[in-house]
């Protein structure tokens, strides 16, 4: 249990950090994504976003 919350919190790092780039391609607007200013930073919570790529990537494994 340890391990996959881990793997959550780093994900959401992850997008956290690519979220301008995201943004451009028309990622982290989805319904589920949420963001907020906090402490005079925007934060992000992308989890449509990490839903969607999670989707992809097990229809890619499954695939390969």
């Amino acid at each position: 249990m340890l391990r996959w919350l881990l793997v959550i919190f780093l994900a959401l790092i992850l997008i956290n950090g690519l979220v301008p780039w995201l943004r451009k391609l028309g990622f982290c607007k989805l319904p589920g994504d949420f963001s907020f200013r906090l402490w005079g930073r925007e934060w992000y919570i992308p989890l449509a976003t990490s839903f969607l790529f999670s989707m992809v990537a097990g229809g890619l494994s499954k695939f390969l």
